[in-house]
């Protein structure tokens, strides 16, 4: 799929890029006692945005793939695969957060353990789907930019 001749897989990736590190800053926010009753909503939208995103950049990064490196060989088809590895961790990691998020959220009135541990659990996923954009992220780069000498 394309938009005005660009891949559609570019555009999203940018999405992903922007909202999911914001979604973990919220995670993070959220952590804190005292900021909980203003981060909640933020964190909730952030990352079904950036869940959305992710898992859309990833079919897109399938169809591109298709239409146009289905061919590819050697070095750089390497890279195609490691970058796609990572792709299918990150979708994994980014609906597991949401998924937290949108319970830490759905429970944020509740006290003593139950809130702590969806909390720390969110964190803790929110962290993780971070790294795991970062990862993706410089697998594609390395997939894109890269030379072959």
């Amino acid at each position: 799929m394309e938009i005005n001749g660009v891949p559609l897989h570019p555009l999203v990736v940018h999405s992903a890029v922007v909202f999911t590190p914001l979604a973990v800053l919220a995670a993070l926010a959220y952590a804190n006692p005292s900021w909980r009753d203003r981060v909640r909503w933020p964190l909730v939208v952030l990352a079904a945005i950036s869940l959305v995103s992710i898992w859309v950049a990833y079919f897109s990064g399938e169809d591109l793939r298709e239409e146009r490196f289905a061919a590819a060989t050697g070095p750089f088809a390497e890279r195609l695969d490691d970058h796609e590895s990572w792709a299918e961790k990150l979708r994994i990691g980014v609906t597991v957060f949401a998924a937290l998020a949108f319970v830490s959220a759905w429970f944020h009135t509740r006290t003593g353990t139950v809130r702590t541990a969806l909390a720390a659990l969110t964190v803790v996923a929110a962290l993780a789907t971070g790294v795991l954009v970062f990862l993706t992220g410089d697998a594609g780069a390395q997939a894109t930019w890269k030379i072959d000498s």
